[in-house]
């Protein structure tokens, strides 16, 4: 698991509690999204015997799919370098999208939802689990956290939020938005396993002791709108015409206007 590590939360726990809301059942065809090292990819093939699709733009696909072989699932799970804003696969191609610990790089884009649901069957699910707030900060960090805040911490956002922020388009329902009962507390002790050098989050966690910071989980189940296509270009067909230009600053009474012509 250690050698597994991608980021600041523990990524079998968050898999397993999202999956308890997301129905899995064998040989579906499931997007892991953002899944840094891909244990939660080799847990999902291993746990519900489904084919993972594991999609990840900083950690190499190569360590990914090694780990996968290794765990006796390369067969299950398709270690791929992707961008999730630049995401190719058939329409309605997959019958889940995970993503743990990851949407806040990217999914809080208003029009994120629209590019991923395309590659999403009609009545599939769309799962969230990881880092977020127990409620929307409304101006001014709490004090607990001011020596560990920085800029990108604003990506973090409340179960409520991602709920508002998917059903407002229309396009999906919402079946579960909840946190991890004492998950500040699943988040301490995964810290202090995996960094215990990293102080200024420990030390942060440890004193706002779940006022602020949580887990939270959301999932929603995809409608069967006809969803358009992505517009990566516009195409269009220029034809050089003359323009005639005039001088602003010339008089008009003061005679025929020089002009100049493209």
């Amino acid at each position: 698991m250690t050698a597994a590590v991608s980021g600041g939360a523990p990524p079998l726990i968050l898999t397993e509690w999202l999956c308890e809301v997301v129905d899995l059942a064998p040989g579906m065809r499931v997007l892991d999204l953002g899944c840094g090292r891909g244990a939660s990819s080799v847990f999902l093939a291993r746990e519900f015997d489904v084919e993972v699709w594991s999609v990840d733009l900083w950690f190499p696909a190569e360590e990914r799919q090694r780990r996968a072989d290794d765990a006796g699932v390369g067969r299950q799970v398709h270690a791929l370098h992707g961008d999730a804003r630049r995401l190719q696969f058939p329409r309605g191609f997959f019958d889940a999208v995970l993503g743990i610990d990851s949407f806040g790089y990217f999914g809080t884009d208003d029009l994120f939802l629209l590019d991923l649901l395309p590659l999403l069957r009609s009545e599939g699910m769309i799962g969230i689990a990881g880092a977020g707030l127990v409620n929307e900060i409304p101006d001014r960090v709490p004090d607990a956290l001011t020596h560990w805040w920085e800029p990108s911490l604003w990506s973090l956002h409340s179960a409520a939020w991602w709920s508002h922020h998917w059903s407002r388009t229309g396009l999906v329902d919402i079946a579960t938005a909840d946190t991890l009962h004492e998950g500040w507390r699943r988040w301490l002790d995964w810290l202090r396993l995996v960094a215990p050098d990293n102080h200024a989050e420990i030390d942060a966690v440890e004193a706002d002791a779940g006022a602020t910071l949580a887990y939270i989980r959301v999932a929603a189940r995809r409608g069967d709108q006809v969803l358009p296509d992505r517009v990566e270009t516009i195409p269009v067909v220029y034809e050089p015409a003359p323009i005639t230009l005039i001088h602003p600053d010339l008089n008009p009474e003061a005679g025929p206007h020089p002009e100049t012509t493209n």
